[in-house]
């Protein structure tokens, strides 16, 4: 077995240029494990991910080395730790954005499919006397859309056969409709159960 602890650090990278012997870069690691720590430590600031960037920056170096002109093996260490944690860094960065981003579609998406399709018990509610007499007090058009909407269960497109409104006049008279509705049974003093069901429609 060769002894490598006598020999300098850029005389081994030559040397394992020729040789590819892997027990050099292994002697390379063993001089550098905590310098390539403390470097990381120093952008990650987690002890944890500087570990996990240790081991993934020598088992690049069986590779690295070959593909690329290294003078002073040290500071071109120093920049290859650098150049991973700040990879690093940008990929979490962007994966917390994607995540984000999707936690937004999707509350978004809920809420749009929960406002669509009442929940049996809340259609229970909402054709409770009160708010049924409150939805009699809309106008002939609104009362309608309302009507099909929420007791039936029927999409826009499909209000819109029925009925002789465009799509968009549907989207609209459901709108004013639910707002309509709210102050109805807001200026009735109407208890604190239905005022937050009707909010649902908002």
């Amino acid at each position: 077995m060769n002894n490598y602890r006598q020999i300098s650090d850029n005389k081994l990278v030559i040397l394992y240029k020729e040789s590819l012997d892997k027990e050099i870069v292994g002697e390379l690691f063993k001089r550098y494990t905590r310098f390539v720590f403390l470097v990381s430590v120093k952008y990650l600031k987690n002890e944890d991910e500087a570990s996990d960037a240790v081991m993934q920056i020598f088992e690049k170096l069986f590779d690295d080395l070959l593909n690329h002109k290294v003078e002073i093996f040290k500071s071109w260490l120093y920049m290859v730790t650098r150049n991973h944690c700040l990879m690093n860094l940008r990929k979490q960065q962007s994966d917390l954005k994607k995540n984000l981003e999707y936690k937004k579609d999707n509350e978004n998406f809920m809420e749009n499919d929960f406002n669509l399709h009442l929940k049996e018990n809340e259609v229970k509610e909402l054709k409770d006397k009160t708010v049924q007499d409150a939805v009699n007090q809309l106008n002939k058009e609104q009362k309608e859309c309302i009507a099909l909407f929420y007791f039936e269960g029927k999409s826009y497109s499909e209000i819109a056969e029925i009925t002789i409104y465009s799509e968009k006049k549907v989207k609209s008279y459901i709108q004013n409709g639910k707002r309509n509705l709210q102050n109805i049974l807001t200026k009735q003093g109407i208890t604190a159960l239905f005022f937050i069901f009707i909010q649902l429609f908002s």
